[in-house]
């Protein structure tokens, strides 16, 4: 199951390349953000672009700022297969995954990190996606699936997303774009 709200940038206001006040699941932190539609054009990645196979019908990208960012606090399961319990234990992996991205030959781009945090809301671990540089992308508009996992540390209660949007070059838009975002849990195998 994944625990990310609104990692695929679906709820809320947006569809156009303007930015946004509110993201549904997120709180933005830094910038503006926008949630841009596939189908808008206008140079921004549209379903004929590398990215997901089977993506919605929005991605999240800039905005107009120069870095854009938005986190999202996750308590972890207290009970069940990856309850607290089993965590302690060792016995839990997480698995996170993005869709990075950005446009044409430009390195504006996209990195999103999470932070596995104790109980006191100290950081235990670290994992970070991303970005996807222009060469990895081949010099196109589109988006590049990007994962991390390991088991989750003993102690760790709560996870934090953090998505940061940069733009490198020129211009006004900030085109680093991100979509399919997902933390999930799951019990190591006996």
């Amino acid at each position: 199951m994944n625990l990310v709200v609104n990692g695929d940038a679906e709820s809320g206001p947006g569809g156009t390349a303007q930015p946004v006040g509110t993201v549904t699941g997120w709180k933005i932190t830094q910038g503006a953000p926008a949630l841009i539609a596939y189908a808008l054009g206008q140079g921004y990645p549209t379903a004929s672009d590398p990215g997901p196979a089977r993506r919605g019908s929005r991605f999240f990208a800039g905005g107009d700022a120069p870095r854009t960012a938005l986190t999202q606090d996750i308590a972890l399961p207290a009970t069940g297969p990856t309850g607290h319990t089993a965590v302690d234990a060792g016995r839990v992996l997480y698995a996170v995954t993005a869709w990075l991205g950005g446009y044409a030959s430009q390195e504006d781009g996209a990195r999103l990190s999470v932070e596995f945090r104790d109980g006191r809301g100290t950081p235990v671990a670290l994992s970070v996606l991303g970005p996807v540089t222009a060469a990895e992308r081949k010099g196109r508009t589109g988006l590049l699936e990007r994962t991390a996992g390991s088991l989750v540390p003993p102690g760790a209660r709560s996870a934090r997303l953090l998505l940061v949007l940069t733009r490198t070059g020129g211009g006004t838009s900030n085109d680093g774009y991100a979509d399919e975002i997902t933390l999930t849990l799951n019990e190591v195998p006996a």
